[in-house]
C-alpha cells in the first residue's frame, strides 16, 4: 500500500513536471509575438515630414498588441497584433476610415522581420480609395525600429518607409 502512495506520489510530480516544461515550449509564432511585443513603450519618429509618436501597449491580458500611431495634428491610427494558429495578424484602423486586415506567412524564424500581407479590407467605399496593402516590421535592435507601409490608391501602388527610435525613460 504504501508503494502505492509513493509511486502515485512520483508519477503525480512527473505530470505536473512535464506539464510545466510543455507550457513553456513557444510556438514560431508565439516567439515572433513576444518579440514584437518587446516594443512597448514609446516611440518617435517622423511620416510623411510630420514628427509622430507610436505607443505599444499590450492589452488583452496580453493577448495582443495595440499601436496608437500619433502623428502631430493629424488623426491618430491604430494597429492591433495577434497570434492566429501558426501566423501574426493585424488590423489598422486607418485615418482613411478603413480597416486593412493582414497575416504573414506561417512563421518559420521568430527573428526575421515580419511581414503582413492584405487579407481584406473593410469600410473602403470604392476600390480606388486609398488603402494600405501590407506591412513589415523591421525590429533592427531594441532602440531602432522600421515599418514599410505597402498602399494601393486609385488603382496605383507604392511604398512608405518610416523609422522610429525609441522614447529612453526619464527623458523629457
Amino acid at each position: 500500500m504504501k508503494w502505492n502512495i509513493v509511486f502515485g506520489s512520483v508519477g503525480m510530480a512527473l505530470s505536473v513536471i512535464a506539464s510545466a516544461a510543455l507550457a513553456g515550449d513557444k510556438t514560431k509564432s508565439e516567439q515572433a509575438f513576444d518579440r514584437l511585443s518587446s516594443l512597448k513603450g514609446e516611440w518617435n519618429g517622423q511620416i510623411d515630414g510630420v514628427n509622430t509618436t507610436l505607443i505599444y501597449t499590450l492589452t488583452a491580458n496580453g493577448s495582443a498588441l495595440m499601436e496608437q500611431c500619433r502623428p502631430e495634428k493629424r488623426p491618430e491610427m491604430i494597429t492591433l497584433f495577434t497570434v492566429d494558429g501558426d501566423h501574426l495578424i493585424a488590423i489598422h484602423y486607418c485615418s482613411a476610415k478603413n480597416q486593412p486586415q493582414m497575416a504573414t506567412s506561417p512563421i518559420t524564424d521568430a527573428q526575421k522581420p515580419l511581414e503582413f500581407s492584405l487579407v481584406r479590407v473593410t469600410g473602403l467605399q470604392s476600390p480606388d480609395d486609398f488603402h494600405n496593402t501590407g506591412l513589415t516590421v523591421i525590429q533592427e535592435d531594441n532602440d531602432h525600429l522600421t515599418q514599410e507601409w505597402s498602399y494601393q490608391h486609385r488603382g496605383k501602388t507604392g511604398k512608405n518607409i518610416f523609422r522610429f527610435t525609441r522614447v529612453c525613460q526619464g527623458a523629457s
